[in-house]
């Protein structure tokens, strides 16, 4: 036998006489008694526990606005008690809203019976009855439709007038003051009779009207601008609330970041796929017709929490588009050129930070590096404020034409030199769309996206190389701030690291030991200016040379060492020797 909820129960017992059928009991409404005139009508009560408007309760006569269990108690004066969901210990706060002693009741009413037959077939082509325009006191002054905004006292002091054909056209009618410093909302006493209820927040009064002729509970704001100023704690006592804007980009803006505010408690009601933008309930509700109740209720419970975190569906689909990225072509030719560095790293991939002593060659390291990469078709920004574009340039040439800086500025070069510098220059020119460098140093996070972005526009690539030369020169706001503003830019490297799938190169100094001297035995806290290296390097790395600075032996005999310090995916170590390749600007490993 299924077990009977509370609600249900409270329903039950309170109404003895009420028929279940469909999850719907119905029964004699026990308010319509105290209302004069007319015969007392039927209140009817959702009691599907899997709905999230279980134990809502509405008059079909709309003798009473409709609401749940505890508005329902208050309206009979029950023993709290006994009503499920109360709580003793909550306590509700007066909203502090110090109300006019002159109300417009009176004109309100006045407006009602202003009506015609012209502005009820208005409504009627969105399916609003008169009876739901009554219940809303909606009315007409001449020219404009007047919505009363009723406050929590049970009167009006302002309404908002709204012409029929230009929607545009508005303004406030009565005592303004009261909508200073405050968002008003219409029918905004649902609010307090939906207590531990649900409730749909709607953008316009007409669109409001539509979820009122369903039978549902809602307020309404006036624009979309009003949600995202919409107090949280206004709902704080609601267990579920809908927002079901215009299908417009800034009315789902406001609806996300009221959400944002409002926490799990959120729910965004979604258009399909197909819907025309600045599309609307009324317009809904107008081109429907009969199966407008059927469409509304499938698309509110369609509507999914709104959470901070992604879905497990959109999760699962980014893990298994990363898995497939990874295991294409493009990401496996994401190599330096080096082939001991190549196999040490499994590839070019995370952030790699080198460090090394001045003059040890690193920016020439990664310049080889950028260049080889850039030859394959690899889109790389090297981010340069040490050498400059042309030292960048004319270095990457002499490599690539196995001619020194004075041979190239020579006039003198034989047949075979010429051809090779022309090849070079060539080739230089090919693979330029593929290598930017870039020297402002008013660079910030958001302009390296940006370039990031353009370059794989340009390219057509989905990866990206970002060479910094050097961490320490990056652009931040003062000396006083420089290991706040390097740990800033580390940051904001992982974040560019992850949204973007972009591979780091970066150089960073290294600090001096005892003796102003650098350690012999490369290590973690060999870095420079900062603790976050070791938790923002994939892979952080030392260039050594292995020789003395004050030797005067050949160039072209000078070997550096490169170590493997820390690593997430791979194991500490000597990774390769790399000797000079002196006059060209290069390194050959060992």
């Amino acid at each position: 036998m299924k077990k009977v909820d509370a609600i249900t129960e409270f329903y039950h017992n309170q109404l003895p006489d009420g028929e279940l059928k469909n999850n719907i009991l119905s029964a004699p409404c026990p308010f319509c008694a105290g209302k004069s005139g007319g015969k007392a009508g039927q209140i009817l009560i959702f009691l599907n526990p899997d709905s999230y408007f279980h134990g809502y309760f509405r008059c079909q006569n709309r003798c009473i606005p409709g609401g749940f269990p505890l508005y329902f108690a208050r309206l009979r004066a029950l023993n709290m008690m006994s009503v499920p969901g109360y709580d003793p210990d909550r306590e509700y706060e007066a909203a502090g809203v110090e109300f006019p002693v002159k109300n417009i009741n009176a004109e309100i009413l006045d407006f009602m019976g202003r009506m015609t037959e012209e502005q009820f077939a208005y409504f009627q082509r969105a399916g609003i009855t008169r009876e739901t325009l009554m219940e809303m006191q909606v009315g007409y002054n001449g020219r404009y439709l007047v919505y009363p905004y009723i406050e929590e006292d049970g009167n009006c002091y302002v309404a908002r007038c709204v012409h029929p054909d230009r929607p545009e056209d508005s303004f406030w009618y009565g005592n303004e003051d009261v909508t200073t410093d405050r968002v008003m909302l219409f029918n905004g006493g649902d609010i307090d009779r939906c207590e531990n209820g649900s409730l749909i927040i709607v953008e316009d009064e007409f669109n409001l009207l539509t979820i009122k002729q369903l039978g549902l509970p809602g307020v309404a704001v006036n624009s979309a601008g009003a949600l995202e100023k919409l107090p949280a704690g206004a709902f704080r006592w609601l267990s579920t609330v809908f927002l079901w804007v215009n299908h417009s980009t800034d009315s789902e803006q406001a609806a996300r970041a009221l959400a944002t505010n409002l926490g799990f408690k959120a729910r965004i009601v979604r258009w399909p796929d197909h819907t025309e933008k600045n599309s609307s309930l009324v317009l809904l509700a107008t081109d429907q017709q009969k199966v407008f109740q059927q469409t509304a209720f499938r698309m509110i419970m369609e509507a999914r929490a709104f959470s901070p975190f992604a879905s497990p569906e959109k999760e699962y689909l980014q893990f298994h588009d990363r898995l497939q990225h990874e295991g294409g072509d493009e990401y496996r030719t994401m190599l330096s050129g080096f082939p001991a560095l190549d196999r040490a790293l499994g590839g070019m991939h995370g952030i790699n930070i080198l460090g090394g002593t001045p003059k040890s060659g690193k920016s020439c390291f990664f310049i080889q590096t950028a260049t080889e990469m850039a030859r394959r078709n690899i889109p790389v920004i090297y981010y340069d404020f040490e050498n400059g574009r042309q030292k960048i340039y004319q270095r990457t040439l002499c490599r690539m034409s196995r001619l020194s800086n004075e041979q190239l500025q020579s006039s003198g070069l034989d047949q075979e030199q010429t051809t090779r510098l022309r090849a070079s220059q060539d080739e230089l020119r090919r693979f330029l769309p593929w290598f930017r460098v870039v020297t402002d140093r008013q660079l910030s996070p958001e302009l390296m996206r940006r370039h990031i972005d353009f370059i794989r526009h340009e390219t057509k690539s989905q990866y990206t190389m970002v060479i910094i030369d050097s961490l320490h020169k990056l652009p931040f706001k003062d000396l006083t701030e420089r290991r706040t503003g390097i740990d800033s830019w580390l940051r904001q490297l992982e974040a560019i690291r992850d949204e973007l799938n972009v591979s780091f190169l970066v150089i960073s100094e290294l600090s001096r030991g005892k003796d102003d001297r650098y350690d012999l035995q490369p290590h973690l806290g060999s870095f420079k200016g900062t603790g976050d290296i070791e938790y923002s390097a994939d892979n952080a790395l030392v260039l050594l040379p292995a020789w003395d600075p004050f030797d005067s032996g050949p160039l072209d005999q000078r070997i550096n060492s490169l170590w493997l310090v820390a690593s997430r995916e791979h194991s500490p170590g000597k990774v390769a020797d790399y000797r000079l390749d002196y006059p060209f600007w290069g390194f050959e490993e060992k």
